[in-house]
């Protein structure tokens, strides 16, 4: 009987430690089935912020993790920042290459109106050289006419000159030869300021045949103080073989002299 109770003593033992054993793995699978859901999450939530996994493995902490995620949001900013900071420089790019056509515009125009300058300058160089040719055969055609109109042999000019230390304004000088007006000459200022420095007028040129000739000049003016003056002198004229150079000298309201040049 002794035996019978140890026995059913010992039965009972082991159901209560089966019994135990089995709600300690009906706890266990339960916890597990309630901490895999939290796992699963925390997956999801890295691979949408395409972190990789990184397991805690034993109870290890998670913060590499989450240090992770924190990393892989500041590049977002840096990210969101460039583009703001890129068109604020972009911004004077494009001034500059919205000004750079204009540049382009105005560089043609500034060469063509530096080669029109040139091509204008060369024209005027050109009009100056034709003007000096012109002067040129101007002035010897002039003597030409003067050897075959006036030849030497029957030649006579006439040059007026001021001489003395008389101030005075001429106004005019009427010369007549042989009893005929030959010139007759109103003076400008320049001519005047020509004539008081030095300067010496041909009033005449002409033909006279061999012999003695009658000359008369006159001249009118006024005094330095503003009188009007009117001055008359006649001469004699000897024409020999070759020309006949006489200078007219006027000095002044005074005198009026003929000599031989």
């Amino acid at each position: 009987m002794e035996n019978q109770g140890e026995v059913g003593g010992m039965g009972k033992l082991l159901k209560a430690v089966i019994a135990g054993i089995a709600l300690f793995l009906m706890t266990g699978a339960a916890f597990g089935l309630e901490a895999a859901p939290v796992q699963t999450e925390t997956e999801a939530s890295r691979q949408a912020t395409g972190v990789e996994d990184t397991a805690c493995v034993d109870g290890a902490d998670c913060r590499v993790a989450e240090a992770s995620e924190a990393d892989a949001a500041e590049p977002a900013d840096a990210v969101d920042a460039e583009p703001v900071e890129a068109v604020q420089a972009a911004k004077p790019v494009e001034a500059a290459a919205a000004a750079k056509p204009e540049t382009a515009v105005a560089k043609p125009e500034t060469v063509a109106a530096r080669q029109t300058a040139e091509q204008v300058k060369g024209l005027d160089e050109q009009v100056q050289e034709i003007k000096a040719d012109v002067l040129s055969i101007a002035a010897q055609l002039s003597r030409l006419e003067e050897k075959l109109l006036y030849p030497s042999d029957t030649q006579v000019a006439l040059f007026v000159s001021l001489a003395g230390e008389e101030k005075f304004r001429l106004d005019s000088v009427s010369v007549e030869l042989d009893g005929k007006e030959v010139a007759h000459h109103l003076y400008t200022y320049n001519e005047i300021e020509a004539l008081r420095k030095g300067g010496v007028q041909r009033i005449h040129v002409g033909n006279a045949m061999t012999g003695e000739h009658p000359l008369h000049v006159t001249v009118t003016g006024k005094t330095e103080g503003g009188t009007d003056f009117r001055k008359d002198e006649s001469f004699k004229v000897a024409k020999g073989v070759g020309p006949k150079l006489v200078g007219v000298v006027l000095s002044g309201s005074k005198s009026i002299t003929v000599k031989d040049w």
